[in-house]
């Protein structure tokens, strides 16, 4: 069985959509367990009557605001599948991501079978991650690397089929930082690769990531915005993983990094003390600065040499160089 597991908070024009698209999937043996995370709109009531009509496939959980990371966490514990996916309430499926996810994690014998996922504008609008048809099996190590490299692999836990037993650490420790609200996909992800031996990867786009203005990742900039994606990569060096010591140091100074830049397009007289902390974490960490891309080592650079005229001369680049097609 797969248990897909579904945190719902206030998704009442979209939660319709998501369990109709893992009702209609191929593969037959699935149970859905839907987490109302304290919903102050209809949602709980769109949900019961999914559960009275499906009472034999669709399991409901209500609780008070938890949090995504608590109710993905309370659906895997509920849940009785030998395999979990994830699936967002303002997101959908195709027809056979869980019948191609479960084959592929068969067929080569893995812990994790993931694939890709693409990003569906309101305008219409279809960016692929990355539809390369392309099929990789990675053993722990690899895994970690192009998880945190992110050129193939994404961080996303809804395009991914989990065999439940590499959930054992996130239920009974303290080792995911459940007030982490920013990134913390990421960190859940890290820490189910570290307990996997083998992950399967097909690239074919699956996932419909619906994109939302009012979504977490796409809202204004805040301190949770600021810190949390610096925190996640802090917590992944600590783990200190044999192997992995370049890789980790990488993904810390390119956040700093893009952290700080992402401050730079914000008025300069807001975030002044957020702006000197994540300028210190670079000076401090600026031994690993050369792990970075030609691109990226060349801004930390002059963060670094110029920081009075780096505001200023970001913004142009940012205006007039950098491309941003995904607004």
């Amino acid at each position: 069985m797969i248990s897909v597991v579904v945190p719902a908070y206030n998704v009442e024009e979209t939660i319709q959509r998501t369990l109709d698209s893992i009702l209609a999937q191929t593969y037959s043996d699935i149970e859905i367990v839907v987490i109302d995370d304290g919903s102050t709109d209809k949602t709980g009531e769109v949900i019961d009557k999914y559960a009275k009509q499906h009472s034999d496939q669709v399991i409901i959980i209500h609780t008070l605001n938890q949090g995504v990371t608590n109710a993905r966490l309370t659906g895997v514990a509920r849940a009785s599948g030998e395999w979990i996916g994830f699936v967002d309430g303002d997101d959908e499926i195709e027809p056979d991501m869980y019948e191609l996810l479960f084959n592929n994690a068969v067929m080569y014998q893995a812990d994790i079978s993931h694939c890709g996922y693409q990003m569906v504008f309101s305008d219409g609008r279809i960016h692929y991650f990355h539809n390369t048809g392309c099929l990789v099996q990675q053993d722990r190590l690899t895994g970690l690397k192009d998880l945190l490299d992110g050129a193939l692999v994404e961080p996303g836990l809804c395009n991914k089929l989990f065999h439940k037993t590499l959930f054992y650490r996130l239920l009974h420790t303290d080792v995911m930082d459940r007030n982490i609200k920013i990134n913390e996909d990421l960190l859940m992800n890290y820490i189910l690769f570290l307990e996997a031996e083998k992950s399967v990867f097909q690239d074919v786009c699956k996932y419909h990531y619906l994109v939302r203005n009012s979504s977490a990742s796409r809202a204004t900039l805040n301190e949770q915005k600021i810190y949390d994606p610096i925190r996640v990569k802090q917590i992944i060096v600590d783990f200190n993983l044999n192997g992995m010591s370049e890789a980790a140091s990488r993904a810390y100074i390119g956040t700093c990094v893009n952290v700080y830049n992402s401050l730079m397009l914000e008025p300069a007289d807001q975030f002044i003390n957020e702006t000197e902390d994540v300028f210190a974490l670079i000076k401090d960490h600026k031994t690993w600065i050369d792990l970075l891309g030609k691109k990226q080592q060349r801004l930390a650079k002059m963060i670094l040499s110029c920081p009075k005229i780096y505001r200023p001369v970001y913004r142009l680049y940012a205006k007039y160089l950098q491309k941003n097609q995904y607004q």
